[in-house]
Parts: C-alpha cells; sequence; structure tokens
C-alpha cells in the first residue's frame, strides 16, 4: 500500500514579491540531486507587462539550490525568452543529467495569445548547472513535457514527450535518437511525428481523461519509474488533478509493467486548493535517495511542494498482480423473483437484508409492484445451503406507515433498502424513507427476537427518523454490538461512508440525527471513483469489523461491491481496503432488468468459514454468492 506524505515544510519554494520575474508564482520545480545538493529548475512568473509587443505574465525558467531539498537559498533567473521560438515564455523545465551535460527541455511558447502551433519543446544544455551552453528547438509539432532518460537505451539517447498537449487526444510518446543533434532535427521529428502512434504509450483509463508527463524517469531495478499527471474528467467542473506512477520496461520503455490504480495525490490541503489556478497539484519533478522517493509539484500553479513516499512501496504496487479474488455465483440464482400473482411485488423484488440464526437465514426484501411503492416482504432459506428458499410470504411484512414514508405523488416511495442487525434479544432495522418529494432519509424501527421468530411482523416499532432533513442519507445499519459502551450507526452522507457512536438510541429525538464523520471515500480514476455506500451490516472477524460495501464507476455506472477492513476497537480506523472489486454485473440477470449493471447486497452471513451475500440484481431479482472469508481477510491485511 503506497503512504505518501507530504513535507511538514510545504509550500517549500514561495514566489519571491523582490524579484519581478516571479512576483506571482513560482511552480513546478525539476529537482537535480548532485554532489549532496539539490538544483531546482522552476516556472517562475511575474505581473504582467509589456513584451514584444504583448502585454503578458511572462514565465521564465529560475534556479536554486538547497542542501536538503526542503530549505532553498538564492532564486535566480536562468533560462530566459531569447529566441523566436521562445519569445512569449519558457515554461515547466525537466532536467536529466546523462553524461556530464544536464539537459534541461522545457515549454517553448512563440505565438500570443497562445495557440496550439505555437507552443512546442525547446532544450536548454549546461554541463555546470551555472551556464547555458547552448539552446535548440526542439519539436516542430505542438508539445510539451519533455524530458530524456538518464541513460542510453540500446545505444540510443531515449526520451518521452507529450504530443498534441493542447489539442487532446494527447500521446505521451517515447523517442529514439542516434546522435544526440537528431533531437534538433526537423526532419527526424517529421518523420517521427507521421508514425506517432507506433511510439504511443498508452496510459489512460477512462475516456475524457488526460494525462501529462510529470518528472524525469528514474531507473529502479526493476524498471524504468515514471512520475505523471492524470487529469480525470479533463475540462469540466469535476476534473481532478492526481499524481501517478508508472513502471516501465528497461529496455523497451514503450512496454508498462504496472501503473498506479488510483492517484497517489490529489489536491487537499489548502496551498493546493487555492491559488492562481485553484485545485491543481502538478508533478514536475523527482529523485530517489535511498529508499524514498521525493516527488515535487506545483501546488494551484503558485507554488512549490513536496511529497515523499517509499520507493518499495511503490514498487511493490506496481508489480502486485490484479487480484483474482471473487465472489462465487450460487448455481440456483436467482433465488427470488418477483410473482406475478402478487400485486405488492409483481416488478421487483431485490436488495435484501439477512440474519443467521439456528433455524436458517432470514430475508427481508425491497419489494415494488407497478404502484412503485417500495414494501419489505420475508423469506427463509434451509440452514444447510443457505440457498434454498423454504418460506415465503404472501403479503408484505412491512409497509409505509409514517408520513415520512407515503406517497404524495406518481413516483417511487415507501421503504427501501433494509439493513438488520441483532443486538441481544432485538432486531434493529434500518431503511431508507422515501415519499418522493424530499430527500430520502434514514428510519429505524425494532422488534424482538422472540416476536420476529414468530413471525409476528407486526410488532416492528414505529419507525423513527435518524439523519437530518434535507440531506440525502442512507445505506444504514447498526454494529451487532456496542463499542466502547456506544450504539455504532454506520451510512453513507454524499459522497462518503460514515460512522457516528451513539451513547442511546433514543438521543433520535427529532432534534438530534445522524453526522457527518467520514471514513471512506470515493477513490478517483477506480471503480468506486463516483459514489459508495454501505452493502451490508459489517461482520465482525478476529482481525477486524468486515465492511462489504457498493461502489458505482463513473465509466459504466455499473455497481460493483468491495470490502473494506475495520478496527475492531476503533471502527473509524480502515485497516485495508481491495483495490478491485469482489463482485460485479456479469451474469443476465444483474446486467439486465429495471436497473441494469447492478448488484446490491444489503445482507451477508458468515457460514461455514465463508461470506454469503444476498444481493439484488438489476433491481429485479435475487441472487446468493460466497467466498473465502479467510482469502477477503488475506487481502485485506496485505492492503
Amino acid at each position: 500500500m503506497i503512504h505518501i506524505i507530504r513535507s511538514a515544510e510545504n509550500p517549500v519554494l514561495l514566489p519571491d514579491s523582490s524579484h519581478a520575474w516571479e512576483d506571482m508564482a513560482a511552480f513546478n520545480g525539476s529537482p537535480v540531486h548532485e554532489k549532496r545538493s539539490v538544483h531546482l529548475f522552476y516556472r517562475a512568473l511575474g505581473h504582467p507587462e509589456y513584451h514584444d509587443g504583448a502585454f503578458l505574465p511572462l514565465s521564465i525558467i529560475g534556479h536554486t539550490r538547497s542542501s536538503d531539498g526542503i530549505h532553498f537559498g538564492r532564486h535566480t533567473p536562468f533560462i530566459t525568452p531569447e529566441e523566436p521560438w521562445e519569445r512569449y515564455g519558457c515554461e515547466d523545465p525537466r532536467v536529466t543529467k546523462l553524461g556530464d551535460t544536464f539537459y534541461i527541455f522545457y515549454t517553448a511558447l512563440s505565438t500570443f495569445p497562445f495557440s496550439p502551433e505555437g507552443i512546442t519543446v525547446g532544450l536548454a544544455t549546461t554541463k555546470d548547472l551555472k551556464t547555458i551552453d547552448a539552446k535548440h528547438h526542439i519539436t516542430p509539432f505542438n508539445s510539451k513535457a519533455m524530458t530524456l532518460f538518464p541513460e542510453k537505451i540500446n545505444g540510443k539517447f531515449a526520451a518521452l514527450l507529450s504530443v498534441d498537449t493542447d489539442q487532446p487526444p494527447t500521446h505521451i510518446a517515447l523517442a529514439l535518437f542516434e546522435n544526440e543533434s537528431d533531437m534538433w532535427s526537423e526532419n527526424y521529428w517529421n518523420e517521427w511525428y507521421a508514425d506517432v502512434e507506433n511510439h504511443t504509450l498508452d496510459l489512460h483509463k477512462l475516456p475524457g481523461d488526460h494525462i501529462e508527463i510529470g518528472s524525469s524517469p528514474l531507473l529502479t531495478k526493476h524498471g524504468w519509474l515514471l512520475i505523471y499527471s492524470h487529469i480525470y474528467n479533463y475540462g469540466t467542473s469535476e476534473q481532478v488533478f492526481g499524481i501517478e506512477a508508472v513502471l516501465l520496461d528497461i529496455e523497451n520503455p514503450r512496454h508498462i509493467i504496472g501503473q498506479t490504480k488510483s492517484p497517489m495525490l490529489v489536491p487537499q490541503e489548502e496551498y493546493e486548493r487555492y491559488g492562481m489556478i485553484p485545485n491543481i497539484i502538478f508533478p514536475s519533478g523527482a529523485y530517489i535517495d535511498d529508499d524514498d522517493l521525493h516527488i515535487y509539484y506545483g501546488a494551484a500553479d503558485t507554488t512549490i511542494c513536496r511529497a515523499t513516499v517509499s520507493l518499495n512501496d511503490i514498487l511493490d504496487d506496481l508489480l502486485a498482480p490484479p487480484s483474482s479474488l471473487r465472489f462465487e455465483r450460487s448455481p440456483e440464482n436467482p433465488i427470488l423473483s418477483p410473482i406475478s400473482e402478487h400485486a405488492w411485488e409483481d416488478k421487483m423484488v431485490f436488495n435484501p437484508a439477512a440474519l443467521l440464526e439456528e433455524d436458517g437465514v432470514h430475508l427481508i426484501y425491497r419489494a415494488m409492484g407497478h404502484e412503485d411503492t417500495s414494501v419489505f416482504g420475508y423469506a427463509k432459506l434451509d440452514t444447510e445451503s443457505g440457498t434454498k428458499v423454504i418460506e415465503r410470504f404472501s403479503e408484505p411484512i412491512y409497509i409505509p406507515r409514517a408520513d415520512f414514508e407515503q406517497k404524495y405523488h406518481p413516483g417511487n416511495s415507501g421503504c427501501e433498502d433494509p439493513r438488520i442487525t441483532r443486538i441481544g434479544n432485538t432486531y434493529y432495522l434500518c431503511y431508507t424513507a422515501f415519499d418522493g418529494i424530499n430527500p430520502p432519509r434514514i428510519a429505524l424501527s425494532s422488534i424482538s427476537a422472540k416476536d420476529f421468530l414468530e413471525r409476528h411482523f407486526e410488532q416492528f416499532s414505529d419507525p423513527i427518523l435518524i439523519s437530518s432533513p434535507h440531506v440525502d442519507d442512507k445505506d444504514a445499519a447498526l454494529f451487532p454490538e456496542k463499542i466502547r459502551g456506544h450504539y455504532v450507526i454506520i451510512h453513507r452522507l454524499q459522497p462518503s461512508i460514515d460512522l457516528n457512536y451513539v451513547s442511546d438510541l433514543s438521543v433520535f429525538d427529532g432534534k438530534n440525527f445522524l453526522t457527518r464523520n467520514p471514513i471512506l471515500q470515493p477513490r478517483i480514476g477506480m471503480w468506486d471513483d463516483l459514489k459508495i455506500g454501505l452493502s451490508s451490516t459489517p461482520l465482525k472477524t478476529d482481525h477486524g469489523w468486515l465492511m462489504l460495501y457498493h461502489g458505482v464507476s463513473s465509466a459504466d455506472n455499473a455497481y460493483r461491491v468491495g470490502a473494506a477492513l475495520l478496527d475492531l476497537k476503533h471502527p473509524e480506523k480502515v485497516i485495508g481496503r481491495t483495490d478491485t472489486p469482489l463482485f460485479e454485473p456479469e451474469m443476465p440477470y444483474e446486467k439486465e432488468g429495471v436497473i441494469p449493471n447492478v448488484v446490491f447486497p444489503c445482507g451477508s452471513v458468515i457460514k461455514d468459514g465463508r461470506i454469503i451475500i444476498y444481493y439484488g440484481g438489476a433491481d429485479t431479482v435475487i441472487g446468493v454468492a460466497s467466498v473465502s472469508l479467510q482469502a477477503v481477510l488475506d487481502e485485506l491485511l496485505d492492503h
């Protein structure tokens, strides 16, 4: 698992108001670890002035030096616009030492207003990090973020660059040069660009994403490590800048060995969220120091920050094979389907709560008829397999009774998605109450174990609301025991799964409600990036509370199931979380129905060393699946 730590000294480099050339911003720094010093080359921006007939904030490349990589000294200009191809600015340097020469590639701006054809790559070389030996115009087409490998590959100079950066889709591509002078040969680049598809590395994860090279490649024993920028939902109001990593083959860098599954870092701190351009973190350089990988990034296009992560942790993550752990479906699926003779469940039966008792598995399931009112039905499954239906009521056992779950106009309403918990001799039923007008809220009812097992379902107590008004809150359950003398309630308050302690359930008196206390968030770029919510009541194990949860992907809007492990005494602490889903829609009855591509468990039990889930398929039928408990725990404890 990757744990990245921001420097407590962040930002490590700020613009200097005493320098007109960097009094607005100093960001996107590229470090060089040389002779016990860290030289940092960075983009500096001054306030707008007239320059070559244009009024603009001019970017140049600054230089500073540090003994520890955090505390930097005097700032000096290093690369300034001099040539026609860079006349309106020099941006975002990337520095590589190869042999006795430092190659500093940077973005060169030749047109104003800025346009794709005027945004290309420039190169400055130096041997002493003090004076520039030569400058060259590199690409004759739109490109940015070029960087050289610090060693030749199969006897050739090798570089990565972003192509068509300002006229997406962007490619990150590999260029190989027989001779140094090929780097600035227009003939070379014209031939190369005509065949760009055959030079491209495919790092995209989702359509609409944007990628750009971050640091210069770093050589590790397992391959070339490249830190890069992955921008999700690029150009939309939901765009998110993330810092990611990819491991490339040493001999063939176009071959991807491994790629991070989600961002290591996203904008979170104040200095990342507020600045010249808010909510941006952009990795621009990195170096390895023993087992520490130090990543430098621009924050809000204003300052430079540093974060550190274990190199071994990153490599372990990149080399880890995808998990093959999956729930296995019962051959008897679906075990419950709508019954046309029952008006209350002739359209949908789905999302069942489950409770294992000595006499079998008891299901309370959500059902809807063509009036679109959700009620709860009851079925009992056999003790031996937990999959065969041996009893099913012909009438609902729980119907909307309170004002907050009545139907006030045509459309969906009622009692939705039950979760049931036994504490002592009482069953507690949490469900979503919806009147079709106001946001859904969490309702709580209870019944004695004796009345439930004797089928006296009319004894369910009058429901009370435990979540705040005017807030969409659902997917709730009580933990099956008190922790440190408190009831523990888990629920989903968008966008997170939240956890609350309450001393007594009587606190929910119409004035006090559940509050926001997030323990789990959607993960950008992963199968659960759009939204998440509790699946079933948490299950107690020797290693922690096992919490199954559903996640929805922005890529296809499908509902999948994953797991998290919570600390036994402090369940707000997450011990582990699966990177890949343990269950997803695959069968026709999960992919086709009232709401396609949905698997949605509300109930689970542990039986004979296996976790059995009871789930709604496509919001239409109910299925069963199981997996080894120990295998799931091993997966979670490894993450």
